[in-house]
């Protein structure tokens, strides 16, 4: 576990997922916003991984397991909730240490500059083509200042001594809250409703499996994903900065 890349989270999760399934299959939008519900709550790797091989053990046990594949990271819930509790019972307070030990693996600053500069003309070419629609021009000007906004932090990748990664995260973080809050009071109302039936079909295998409070935070990480997907908008996190080829290959050896 220890070679995993701490910024590589939703990768990682996704390729061990597929290897288990034994098929290298897209991994859908419901189980991105699943992952990305685990990330937030600080859900560790080995937490999710450990949950996820005793899920397809629990899976295999089952008549349903017979001759068919595990469909869906929904199906992992429970047994990666139970495994974080598990883990935070045996070393509570060893989060944050952990944390910081993983950013030596981390990337360069030409990644994280070619991984800001791709995310700033993917915003102004969105913004370009939202200025049209009259009812999206909050949504568009919002676009143009998440531009400038990218463009004043570039100076941060120049900076002499240690970049601080975690603080950098912050930044991208509260840039993208904000974008995500405009997002959602711009989209039309059509345009939600069909995400949220598209939702509905996919959870209703799986709802009785997750809490309330688990089917809410996944309900509000699947729409504000489609939403992003249907007008382009990247991510900002660090999470989503895409791994290197070499670093992704050594890691797949390790594990």
């Amino acid at each position: 576990m220890e070679s995993f890349n701490y910024f590589n989270y939703y990768t990682e999760i996704e390729e061990y997922f597929w290897r288990k399934r034994g098929a290298h299959l897209l991994v859908s939008p419901l189980d991105w916003a699943i992952v990305e519900t685990w990330q937030q709550a600080g859900i560790s790797l080995s937490a999710v991984l450990k949950g996820i091989d005793r899920a397809f053990e629990s899976y295999a046990r089952s008549r349903r397991g017979a001759g068919r594949p595990l469909k869906s990271l929904a199906y992992c819930a429970s047994a990666v909730l139970d495994a974080a509790a598990e883990e935070k019972e045996t070393s509570a307070g060893t989060g944050p240490r952990a944390r910081a030990e993983k950013q030596d693996e981390t990337f360069s600053r030409e990644e994280l500059r070619a991984y800001f500069l791709c995310n700033r003309e993917r915003f102004e070419r969105a913004a370009k083509k939202l200025s049209p629609d009259a009812g999206l021009a909050g949504l568009a000007e919002k676009l143009r200042e998440t531009v400038a906004r990218i463009e004043e932090l570039l100076p941060i990748l120049d900076a002499p001594g240690k970049l601080d990664l975690e603080d950098l995260e912050r930044r991208m973080t509260v840039l993208e809250e904000k974008l995500t809050g405009t997002l959602l009071a711009a989209v039309p109302e059509d345009t939600l409703l069909a995400v949220r039936r598209e939702l509905d079909r996919q959870l209703a295998a799986y709802r009785g499996k997750m809490t309330a409070e688990q089917l809410r935070q996944l309900e509000q990480k699947y729409i504000e994903k489609r939403l992003r997907e249907h007008y382009n908008l990247p991510r900002l996190s660090l999470f989503y900065l895409p791994v290197p080829v070499e670093l992704s290959r050594a890691q797949s050896s390790n594990g």
